[in-house]
């Protein structure tokens, strides 16, 4: 009886132990169907006894390996703590500026997620040939984001916010170092007096009314600090390639793209496609058939049409029956008495001349104003030893001139311009410009202005002399290397100069130039001295 018992007890838990394998190995087999992409082999019921073994001993099968992501090469996880650190706080107060600068700033944001993009193809993929269309495409995100930061600017040139905008879309294009080989950083640091430009604007109207908007400019210039210190260290001969073993650079452009690229956060806004919305249907073809009347056209029943002139031409002689006769008295080859008077005598018996005037006499000959002027050509270009720009209107970006020390430069007749001059060149002369902004390095004689209003000048080198001639409103930056300047002034009003402050973090000092002169005779002599407000 009781090996009965026995039997029985050891058959059930052969049983049991049976329908728990079936049990255990369907739940490893439903886990493997819902994540086939771990990569693991999936374990079936015919594992073997390692499986069974397991069970036995009443433990759990051991979990899946996760496999751990790879770790960052070091001048990405920078570029990280960079958009974390310095453009992250830019982003935060142009928030609380609002308006265009907040619009801007994403895009700011926008542009350095794109560029990480670029950085983390670099360390995947071999470099292709920088005049392919796989190289191009790496770049277009990068391009469209720099776009869309100039685009706010030009699309609100009258904003008083202009000089916010056109900082930051300065300061953008520095980002541009990628395909710089082999300094990029120095192409940076180039990049930044265009931005620093605006950026001194905004110190020195800022200044002691809201600190939040000089704390602004100063976020962003500290994050082209940062990135110039960062593209030394990491990328000093150019943004490096994996050309030992690297994929191609389509293929690591979808991996990166199909991974998370953001920073500590969601993934960014992906940009519009490059080929963008279909462009809109052709207008229709204009019906010559039947044209429509123009705006200065008569209607038909007030004045006929020219069917109604060519009807009258084609009487032949008769088309003239119907006008007057002149008198011999009234004709003036028959009568020279009439042609010394100085007017016609007006008739009286003409209808029409009594609402009809006298010409006037031909006024003397007049310069046509600016509006009606036909418009040149814009000019740049170097001839000999001289570089000639004139006839800008506008120009969307700065212009860039790389002088020598034998170059003289002149520029003329030039409209809401930027001239950046790099090198130390000879002198500059400028004329009949309106709203001309000039930034040098350096210069051996003079900076020579005549007749251009609204000009700026700043001077990051050295600058012996700056000559003013009927200058209406200027604003003159110099350096630290810059305070041995002279200037002389003449006919001149509202010119006001920048001086540097104690450190680069302190704000320009502003110190306008003297225009009311007290003149008075002493000892038999004039005199004069300058008349000084107080108060």
């Amino acid at each position: 009886m009781a090996t009965s018992n026995m039997h029985n007890l050891t058959t059930l838990i052969k049983r049991l132990e049976a329908a728990t394998l079936r049990l255990e190995d369907m739940a490893i087999a439903s886990v493997d169907q819902s994540a086939p992409a771990t990569g693991h082999p999936s374990i079936s019921s015919a594992s073997g006894v390692g499986a069974v073994g397991a069970t036995s001993n009443g433990s759990q099968p051991p979990p899946p390996p996760v496999k751990t992501p790879e770790p960052l090469p070091r001048g990405i996880e920078e570029f990280d703590g960079l958009i974390n650190g310095e453009v992250t706080k830019f982003v935060n107060l142009s928030e609380e500026i609002g308006g265009l600068v907040a619009e801007q700033a994403s895009g700011v944001l926008r542009a350095f997620a794109a560029e990480r993009k670029i950085l983390l193809v670099a360390t995947k993929a071999k470099k292709p040939d920088v005049q392919s269309a796989s190289y191009m495409e790496i770049l277009t995100e990068l391009q469209h984001e720099m776009g869309a930061v100039s685009d706010i600017r030009e699309a609100n040139r009258a904003s008083p916010l202009f000089n916010h905008l056109t900082t930051v879309t300065e300061g953008i294009q520095a980002l541009a170092w990628i395909t710089i080989d082999p300094k990029p950083a120095t192409y940076i640091s180039d990049t930044i007096p265009s931005a620093q430009f605006y950026g001194d604007r905004i110190l020195v109207s800022y200044k002691d009314k809201d600190r939040k908007h000089t704390d602004w400019v100063r976020s962003f210039y500290q994050i082209f600090r940062s990135l110039t210190t960062l593209v030394k260290d990491y990328y000093g001969g150019g943004l490096t390639w994996n050309n030992k073993d690297g994929i191609d650079a389509k293929d690591a452009m979808k991996q990166v793209q199909g991974g998370k690229t953001s920073i500590g956060g969601p993934a960014p806004i992906s940009p519009p496609t490059a080929g963008g919305a279909p462009p809109p249907p052709p207008p229709p073809l204009p019906n010559f058939d039947n044209p429509p009347p123009g705006p200065g056209t008569p209607a038909a029943g007030k004045g006929g049409d020219m069917g109604a002139v060519f009807n009258q031409l084609n009487q032949g002689s008769s088309v003239t029956s119907g006008l007057r006769k002149v008198d011999p008295s009234q004709m003036t080859h028959k009568n020279p008495s009439l042609r010394a008077g100085a007017t016609v005598p007006q008739r009286s018996d003409s209808g029409s001349s009594s609402t009809r005037g006298k010409s006037p006499a031909p006024p003397g000959k007049k310069p046509k104003p600016e509006s009606m002027r036909q418009k040149k050509p814009p000019r740049k270009e170097l001839d000999g030893n001289k570089w000639l720009i004139e006839n800008y209107d506008s120009p969307s970006a700065p212009l860039e001139i790389n002088a020598e020390i034998n170059h003289s430069i002149l520029i003329s007749r030039c409209v809401k311009t930027v001239v950046v001059v790099k090198g130390k060149a000879n002198a500059i002369s400028v004329d009949n410009s309106t709203r001309l902004s000039l930034v040098i390095d350096s210069l051996v004689s003079s900076v020579d202005v005549i007749k251009a209003p609204n000009f700026a000048l700043q001077v990051m080198g050295k600058l012996p002399t700056i000559l003013l001639d009927q200058v209406d409103g200027a604003q003159i930056y110099l350096s630290h290397t810059s305070l041995g300047t002279e200037l002389f002034t003449s006919k001149c009003s509202s010119i006001n100069v920048n001086l540097p402050g104690g450190t680069e973090e302190d704000d320009f000092l502003e110190e306008p130039l003297p225009e009311q002169i007290r003149s008075f005779i002493s000892g038999g002599k004039m005199k004069s001295e300058i008349v000084e407000h107080a108060g």
